[in-house]
Parts: C-alpha cells; structure tokens; sequence
C-alpha cells in the first residue's frame, strides 16, 4: 500500500497525525520545543488554529519554524541558559518499531537534537513512510560539520564504508545549517544494526557537530494514515538525565 501513496496523500497523514499530537499532549501554559520540516510544520499549524489565543513559552529548532510560528500568532523566543520543555513535537525522516530515528532533512538535526533532550517529552509525528525496519533503509544519515573540517571528514567517513554525498542548496552552493555549518549524508552499506554506535563512531571524528541518529530520544511517535486513522507507538519509561544526554 505505501508505494501507492502520492505525495497529496503523505500530506493528508501528516496533517491527521500532527492534529492528533496536539490534541492529545498539548495544552494552554505548556512550554514547547517546535522542530523542523514539513511535518513539523503541519503540528505548528495545528497549535495555532486549536489555541488561537496562544498561551505558550515556545522556542523554535530553525529559523524557518521560528518564522512560520510568529507567522501565525504564536511567541517564539530564543533559547535561554535554564532552559527545559514540557513537550517537544517534532517529525523524522526514517522511524524503527523501538522508535530510533534518522532525522535532519531539513538540516535542522544540532538544533533539534539539543531542545529534544531539554525536552520532559519527546513526541515524534510521520506518515506511513517513513516507518523502517532499521535505520539506514530509505534514508541518508545527515551529519552536520565544520566546513573547515569537511574535505577531511569525506575521506575519513568514506574509509568507514559510508557513501558520502556533500548536500548542496538550489544554487549548487553547500547547504548551510542555521549554525552557518554544512551537511553531509551518508549512505550505510547496509541498514544500521546498531545506530547507537553508528552514532558514537560518527561523533568522534573531529569536525563533526552532531549525527541525525536519534536513538533512545523519542517517547512516543504518531504514525498518520490518510484515511484518518492514527496509530501511537510508545517507548518504555526511561531516565534522561540532560548531563548523559548531551554526549
């Protein structure tokens, strides 16, 4: 059924799950983490028209979030040094049944990560699509880098048995995060039997600011159907303290 899915479809089960997140976690006071990407943009939209009157402490994972959100009547502010959220919704480009993510699309992965572990609660919103059996299966690892530090980090993740493709804007030019750095994706030989130590190995290279592996991160995530249906998947309780989360 899912090769049969067209792109206005993917959209209807964007909207159907974004909805539902709101519906169920969010509600007026709440301090709230906005991510990144067309899904995530559907759950902003839907905060807004469900609580017209706003009544929230947001912060944003990009500028672009941040646009759409003000956009619509609600305050966003920049991240402050105490800082911890209720609830943050986002969505993922890649979701395993123990709910580890491939994420960073759309080349927010260092910011969201970050107000992902600030966050009491980290709800995650897809289509069908993005359902996989292991990591690595439709989608690119993106790893944000230091573009000084991009020509030798090729190489090296290269010699790790990764295709690497440099991400490019429209014009041609390198993509650039919102922290000025640049991406690269990386194709795994084969689906990731271990993201979490993908994602170690990954990070121990000098020059590498984060991984779009999301492992252990996300509490629950609501996979949205066309047809309307919503079906929520949960993690087992476990202890993120921010210290171990952060590295």
């Amino acid at each position: 059924m899912l090769g049969t899915l067209v792109a206005s479809e993917l959209d209807r089960a964007k909207a159907v799950a974004a909805r539902a997140a709101v519906d169920r976690r969010v509600r007026p006071g709440l301090s709230l983490a906005l991510g990144t990407g067309s899904t995530a943009a559907f759950a902003v939209r839907a905060i807004a028209e469900r609580f017209p009157q706003g009544g929230f402490d947001c912060v944003a994972s990009s500028r672009a979030t941040e646009e759409l959100a003000r956009s619509l009547g609600l305050s966003v502010r920049p991240l402050a040094a105490a800082d911890s959220f209720d609830l943050m919704i986002d969505g993922a480009d890649e979701v395993t049944p123990g709910l580890d993510l491939t994420k960073g699309g759309g080349g927010a992965l260092f910011r969201e990560k970050l107000l992902a572990y600030l966050s009491r609660e980290v709800t995650i919103v897809v289509d069908p699509a993005k359902l996989v059996g292991t990591l690595g299966e439709r989608f690119p690892i993106p790893v944000e880098v230091v573009p000084f530090a991009r020509a030798p980090l090729e190489r090296e993740l290269a010699e790790l048995g990764f295709e690497v493709r440099r991400r490019t804007g429209a014009d041609g030019s390198p993509f650039r995060t919102d922290n000025a750095n640049e991406i690269l994706d990386l194709v795994p030989r084969s689906p990731l039997t271990d993201p979490g130590a993908t994602d170690r190995t990954l990070r121990d290279h000098i020059g590498v600011v984060e991984t779009g592996l999301f492992v252990g991160i996300a509490d629950r995530v609501l996979v949205g159907w066309p047809d309307g249906r919503v079906v929520e998947k949960t993690a087992p309780p476990r202890p993120r303290p921010a210290a171990e989360r952060r590295r």
